[in-house]
């Protein structure tokens, strides 16, 4: 399962971006780049007008230098793989592990970008993106890194609303914790539920409902639907989590407080 998975059952997405993807974004990255060096040329020719030709082949070089690797390095560090173009289309580069770009990865992705992007027209890099299964190009494999989507995920994160009817039971109901693969079962089918087979929808509604009742005490009222049930389910135990995380965060405020109170004994300073 590709994500990350949240108490609620909300898993946010982590996917492997698709190679287009990652080709737009080059491509406006290459945008911005061409836009930057065409004003800086433009600038070092008004300030230089008559550079001889030994110095316009160094400032050339050094150019070349910023543009192939300072730049790209530098704005993968600092951005943690988010440069303008895969802000734009909503991708971030990490490691292997998920977590973020440090210097030397970048640096790798940078010199190897040399070749597989400037020198061959990112064709090298569009091939190994294709065929890889994480969408790397090498200087991902090189380094250990990978691109990953960070949109996507909102539509899951719409909250499970509380039937009416139900409001009243689930308040004094028992409720435990249901087990994450669980509640992310239960949120899956309550938000595509309308988009099932009918038959596949009361068996699975069944089915989910059989499950979470050994997590609840009283039963609900008879007659209920197995999709109200799981919908009231879910919604208590959400506020009730966010009721406990407010009431540990007032405790926490308080007692931090008195931490700071002087001595017993000693009045506290009065502003």
């Amino acid at each position: 399962m590709d994500g990350i998975l949240t108490g609620e059952g909300v898993l946010l997405d982590a996917r492997p971006t698709s190679a287009a993807t990652r080709l737009l974004a080059a491509l406006l990255d290459l945008l911005v780049i061409v836009v930057g060096v065409v004003v800086l040329i433009v600038a070092l020719g008004a300030l230089v007008p008559n550079a001889s030709e030994e110095l316009s082949r160094i400032v050339f070089i050094m150019l070349l230098a910023t543009v192939w690797v300072v730049l790209p390095t530098t704005v993968d560090t600092l951005t943690r793989g988010r440069s303008l173009g895969k802000l734009a289309m909503g991708i971030r580069i990490v490691r292997d592990d998920g977590g973020p770009l440090v210097f030397r990865q970048s640096l790798i992705r940078a010199l190897v970008g040399i070749v597989e992007l400037w020198l061959t027209f990112g064709v090298v890099a569009l091939v190994t993106s294709i065929v890889h299964p994480q969408g790397k190009r090498v200087g991902d494999i090189l380094a250990g890194t990978y691109g990953v989507r960070v949109r996507g995920a909102a539509r899951v994160r719409t909250p499970v609303m509380m039937p009416p009817q139900l409001a009243g039971w689930a308040h004094t109901a028992d409720l435990a914790r249901l087990p994450d693969g669980l509640a992310l079962s239960v949120r899956q089918f309550l938000n595509r539920a309308a988009q099932l087979h009918p038959a596949s929808r009361v068996q699975l509604g069944s089915q989910l409902t059989t499950e979470v009742q050994r997590y609840v005490n009283p039963m609900p009222p008879l007659g209920t639907h197995p999709e109200a049930f799981l919908a009231a389910v879910l919604a208590e135990r959400r506020e009730r989590e966010l009721a406990a995380r407010l009431r540990a965060g007032q405790r926490d405020a308080a007692e931090s407080s008195q931490l700071h109170r002087l001595p017993h004994g000693v009045p506290d300073p009065v502003n």
